[in-house]
């Protein structure tokens, strides 16, 4: 599926990167591959989450304060900053890996969406959402025990398992305000376990790898 001079934006969740500290050893060995497939001709720009870092600021504004949406969305935006800036520092000086400037994000939407925009500027061949599962399913696999691993899913199906609405915290495959424009922009989102960063190598090289195309 890859080859020489593909672009790609990694949407790297912020779980991956602060699961319950931050993960040097997993970004350690994510600043090697990328790296290394800089080096093959391709090109990278890195979009990170908030994760539970943006979680737990959430819940905490929540529990103790009257802050409104616009508020919440705020605490997510720093958190995806805070992040933004530790993976600047790590990939400074790999001239094939950009990390995404922050600055950008609004109240409204998530990195997913900032995610879409930076894969219309620059004209990259796929959006890679690494997140803590191995697939989208058919419905929710915590709840439902025969819940079904998807391979390939449209967007319109995509977007009637995840709904339409937005909200500070969401925790989904890929936001709905975000999979709203890949659509109309035509974009596929590969959604795989950010944790194997062997099957993200796979992808990368064109071998067979476990994850979800959507679009």
């Amino acid at each position: 599926m890859s080859i020489k001079n593909k672009r790609y934006i990694i949407s790297l969740g912020g779980s991956l990167i602060v699961p319950h500290e931050v993960d040097v050893n997993f970004l350690r060995q994510l600043k090697k591959l990328l790296s290394d497939e800089g080096k093959r001709g391709k090109f990278f720009v890195i979009a990170p989450g908030g994760g539970r870092t943006a979680r737990k600021y959430a819940n905490a504004a929540r529990a103790l304060g009257d802050l409104d949406r616009n508020n919440l969305d705020w605490l997510g935006i720093y958190s995806i900053r805070l992040n933004s800036l530790l993976l600047a520092s790590i990939f400074k000086k790999i001239k094939k890996v950009k990390v995404m400037d922050m600055i950008e994000a609004r109240p409204g939407r998530s990195s997913d969406y900032d995610a879409v925009i930076f894969a219309k500027r620059y004209k990259a061949d796929y959006i890679v959402n690494l997140t803590n599962i191995d697939y989208v399913y058919d419905k929710n696999p915590k709840k439902h025990k025969d819940a079904k691993p998807l391979k390939i899913i449209s967007w319109q199906d995509f977007r009637k398992i995840i709904g339409k609405k937005w909200d500070p915290g969401l925790n989904l495959p890929f936001d709905p305000v975000a999979s709203k424009l890949a659509e109309k922009l035509k974009l596929q989102v590969v959604l795989m376990n950010g944790k194997s960063l062997t099957n993200l190598k796979n992808f990368l090289s064109g071998k067979p790898y476990k994850g979800t195309v959507i679009g």
